[in-house]
């Protein structure tokens, strides 16, 4: 099916979900109404784009078609419109799109959260991104992605993440600090504080087990070729112990030929 028939059909959809506001309060919403305008066409403009991300990213996929049943796709539509609101100040409205996008999707996007290009959740269903999270561009999530804050502080309470970064499956980021460009998380690692450019973290509380990654993490998408310093360590302290029990060894036997001595 060509994008020209398809484009329709997602203008309907994203209509749908903003213009359901204006049927509950008859008074309507004319500033409302605009950016739903503005934001559908932006959508519109990038569909290719989209279709590259994914594809690009997702051996999964076999058409372009498929891109349009993606929970990725469809959250970042309502995100779009749910962030421009909430900029302009319609809070409520923002969140009310918001929860409609998690519900259908098992993704929750708080509407004030900034976001960049080239954003893409694989799977995705259980990801949650706070209201001051920042992300950077060309930057991938799996399920069960949490990037949450600490505390009732207000202001910034949420990661910065930076370009070229990958979050994978359950890792959890907590609290106001940035991730640099081209790291790479591990799966199940909860990271509690800032993390340099070019790193791999892994590990409850996660540590950076490896400095200046060569390949950006959205080209090879590897969630398991990681690090493992628990194995690194039991190695070491493997080594360690031979050499100890091999010099204590070598003593007995001296003290052996020293007493043997003696006896002559």
């Amino acid at each position: 099916m060509p994008l020209s028939r398809v484009e329709p059909r997602i203008n309907s959809s994203l209509r749908g979900d903003g213009f359901i506001l204006f049927n509950l309060f008859p008074g309507g919403l004319p500033r409302c109404r605009r950016i739903v305008n503005e934001v559908d066409m932006g959508i519109i403009r990038n569909i290719r784009e989209e279709i590259r991300i994914i594809r690009e990213r997702d051996p999964a996929i076999h058409s372009a078609m498929e891109v349009f049943l993606y929970p990725s796709f469809k959250v970042m539509i309502h995100y779009r419109l749910a962030h421009r609101l909430y900029l302009k100040g319609h809070y409520f409205w923002a969140r009310y799109i918001s929860q409609r996008a998690a519900r259908k999707t098992g993704i929750e996007i708080h509407p004030g959260a900034k976001i960049g290009k080239g954003l893409f959740i694989d799977h995705g269903n259980g990801v949650i991104i706070g209201e001051t999270t920042i992300i950077g561009d060309n930057v991938t999530l799996y399920q069960g992605v949490t990037l949450g804050g600490t505390g009732k502080e207000h202001g910034k309470r949420h990661p910065t993440i930076g370009n070229n970064v990958m979050i994978s499956a359950g890792a959890k980021v907590l609290g106001s600090f940035t991730i640099g460009d081209n790291s790479k998380i591990g799966a199940g690692s909860v990271v509690l504080s800032e993390v340099p450019p070019g790193s791999t973290v892994v590990g409850v509380p996660g540590r950076v087990v490896r400095r200046n990654n060569m390949v950006l993490p959205q080209e090879t998408m590897n969630q398991t070729d990681l690090p493992d310093p628990v194995r690194e360590d039991i190695i070491s302290l493997q080594k360690a112990n031979t050499e100890l029990t091999n010099r204590l060894l070598a003593l007995e036997e001296q003290m052996r030929q020293i007493r043997r001595e003696e006896n002559r």
